[in-house]
């Protein structure tokens, strides 16, 4: 039997191994990874790698030898296929079995899709081989459609944008990013986009039986948590899998990352898809491991997105609805910083290159201080 099983060898698979190991644990760990490439980081792939600005190392987490070193059964282009919680066994596609003791789950998400004959050839942006298959398409004087506003459609824009593509973006609410940040923060990036040349298209549903005029059609219209391998587990899986506080979704069954959808101390569930939600949901996970606890997840999610000369960043349990005071600069300067709230309640800070004084507002959120407190803090 293999102690520790980690189904996904992405960021959150890797990172669980990694902290294992930082942790003093030396039993046996069997990582298994759906894709043949090394382990990789995916932030590069709608940015610099997109760009050609770097190649495939830049978003390599560990290489062979460096995977070497952490004394792993490292098993890539293998699929998991069935979960026997009961009998703490997972199931590959090529017919094996592995048994174990812990098993982590890190599967992540997939892209989802909008069918219909005028974008059944259309791209999405996840994997390394969706960035490479993508990349050579973006020359200048090609017409690209994205449909989606939300932050892989407007990277993906911005690397087109610098390529000389014109860009056409498409989504059926009335702004970008509008179903997780303000409308007032859409309206800023939007502007920030058209200043570059982009076209919006806002407000209306893409007809998927009429082809657009486009050389290239890029699909971002999120991602749905990878379970389908877990429907017979008998594990509780809504929008991903469900678990407690301490990321445990049964007998001795865990998630991190895209996947885990989780209970904060209130009972409320959670499903983020940041890149240091899967890091610091790595180390809770190890920890309880090595230690035999169930030491509860907390954390202030954080998000960044590169576009153009911006960095957009985001702090908190975010809601589209939110209300939002501006504490620092305006919406029509290049730099600004707002604050958050529901109900009275602090929840979370927005920022346009203010990569400082939005990381400074941090610990208040994790303080759960209050609203007034937080703008009398920012303000001062």
């Amino acid at each position: 039997m293999t102690a520790t099983v980690i189904v996904g060898a992405g960021l959150g698979g890797l990172r669980t191994a990694e902290a294992l190991r930082q942790h003093g644990y030396a039993e046996p760990i069997t990582l298994i990874g759906a894709e043949k490439h090394a382990p990789y980081t995916r932030p590069p792939l709608s940015k610099e790698v997109l760009r050609g600005d770097a190649d495939l190392s830049k978003a390599t987490l560990r290489g062979a030898d460096a995977l070497d070193e952490l004394g792993l059964d490292v098993r890539l282009g293998r699929s998991a296929i069935a979960l026997d919680v009961e009998g703490r066994q997972v199931s590959l596609d090529d017919g094996s079995t592995v048994a174990y003791e812990h098993l982590v789950i890190a599967t992540g998400a997939t892209p989802r899709r909008l069918r219909g004959p005028a974008v059944d050839d259309a791209h999405v942006l996840r994997s390394i081989d969706d960035c490479l298959d993508l990349q050579p398409k973006l020359v200048a004087g090609a017409k690209l459609s994205i449909i989606g506003a939300g932050f892989i459609g407007l990277e993906v824009a911005a690397c087109a944008r610098s390529q000389g593509c014109e860009v056409t973006v498409i989504d059926v609410l009335p702004e970008p990013l509008a179903r997780v940040l303000p409308v007032e923060v859409g309206q800023v990036v939007r502007r920030l986009h058209e200043a570059n040349g982009v076209v919006f298209t806002l407000g209306s549903a893409v007809d998927t039986n009429i082809p657009l005029d486009a050389d290239v059609i890029v699909m971002g219209v999120g991602a749905a948590p990878e379970t389908s391998w877990l429907e017979t587990s008998g594990l509780t899986i809504d929008n991903g899998v469900v678990c407690d506080e301490s990321l445990s979704a049964g007998p001795g069954v865990w998630a991190v990352g895209d996947v885990a959808r989780w209970a904060h101390p209130s009972g409320e569930l959670s499903r983020v898809e940041h890149w240091t939600n899967a890091t610091e949901q790595a180390q809770t996970v190890a920890r309880n491991i090595v230690n035999g606890t169930r030491e509860p997840f907390e954390t202030v999610p954080y998000f960044w997105s590169d576009q153009y000369d911006a960095k957009l960043q985001s702090l908190g349990f975010i809601d589209a609805t939110d209300e939002m005071t501006v504490v620092w600069g305006s919406l029509d300067e290049p730099k600004w910083v707002a604050l958050l709230a529901r109900s009275g309640r602090l929840t979370g800070v927005v920022g346009l290159r203010a990569p400082g004084r939005v990381m400074k507002l941090r610990p208040l959120l994790a303080a759960g201080a209050s609203y007034d407190d937080a703008v009398a803090f920012a303000s001062a």
